[in-house]
């Protein structure tokens, strides 16, 4: 989940440091920047706003009626460390939606089918080396694939 929270708070402090804003609006403006295709919910975006208090990268307001975040000094060295990846709106309207895509949800279930068959195969393996042995092999086999295939 936090892997999942890591972009959001990216989002999050290119958002404020656009402006401050209170969480309601950090909701809606995330939705709208991805043409609707990503809905933020509270159990997503305050989580991930509570982290990044945690982390010293924005600041609370509590005197107004509405709890505000800033940005803080460390949220725009932050930011200055990441602004080298490119276009972040752009980056996060592709995700978004691609995450609602039909080959995003096939993908995912494939995995899921891999992960359920892998922990079987774990479960048989264990106390047998020579099966360990094997398993390490199909995954190293995989990732070598992977990689080829990320390459091209």
């Amino acid at each position: 989940m936090k892997r999942r929270r890591g972009f959001v708070q990216v989002a999050i402090l290119h958002l404020l440091n656009e402006e401050s804003m209170h969480g309601y609006q950090i909701m809606k403006e995330l939705e709208e920047r991805s043409n609707g295709a990503y809905s933020a919910s509270a159990g997503t975006v305050y989580p991930a706003l509570q982290e990044l208090l945690d982390q010293n990268l924005i600041e609370l307001d509590t005197e107004s009626d509405k709890k505000t975040y800033s940005i803080n000094e460390n949220g725009k060295n932050r930011l200055e460390e990441k602004r080298a990846e490119g276009d972040f709106w752009i980056e996060w309207k592709e995700r978004m939606m691609w995450k609602k895509s039909e080959e995003s949800v096939q993908l995912r279930a494939a995995m899921d089918r891999w992960e359920t068959e892998f922990r079987k195969a774990m479960k048989q393996a264990r106390g047998n080396s020579e099966s360990v042995f094997e398993l390490i092999a199909f995954i190293d086999e995989m990732t070598h694939r992977l990689k080829k295939e990320s390459t091209k």
